[in-house]
């Protein structure tokens, strides 16, 4: 199933403090801030390409609990609700096509807020870095 929504736009800024952390990580290892930033990242692109958005998202052996902390640690109770609200797709099957048409429907409904969630994250993202992050 495909979604329509815009891809996500992060700030320059964001993205060279982005690609900064991932050469971090392998060294050094990140502080919780700065974990809680790559995780909001690489979760969105998890989620904003063409796929199965939540249900993928569900499906992968991400630590999903630190995720969802790190989507508040930022701010974002949007996706907080989301997340958990679509928690169940964790224990479905591999393939989205298996779902009930109740199940599809509800998981429809969920993903229009990812949407709107998704659209407010490159504002807390800056914020959050801002705040949070030292340079």
């Amino acid at each position: 199933m495909i979604f329509e929504h815009e891809p996500i736009e992060w700030d320059d800024e964001i993205t060279l403090l982005v690609d900064r952390l991932e050469e971090k990580s392998a060294d050094e290892g990140l502080t919780r801030q700065e974990r809680a930033l790559m995780d909001v990242v690489e979760t969105v692109q998890l989620l904003d390409p063409e796929g199965d958005g939540l249900h993928e998202f569900w499906q992968t052996a991400l630590n999903h609990t630190r995720i969802i902390s790190s989507f508040d640690m930022i701010g974002s109770s949007a996706m907080v609700d989301v997340l958990n609200a679509s928690q169940w797709c964790q224990t479905r099957s591999d393939d989205r096509d298996d779902y009930s048409e109740t199940e599809a429907e509800y998981l429809a409904s969920i993903e229009e807020d990812l949407y709107e969630a998704l659209g407010e994250l490159p504002d807390l993202v800056a914020d959050f870095v801002e705040d949070e992050i030292a340079r």
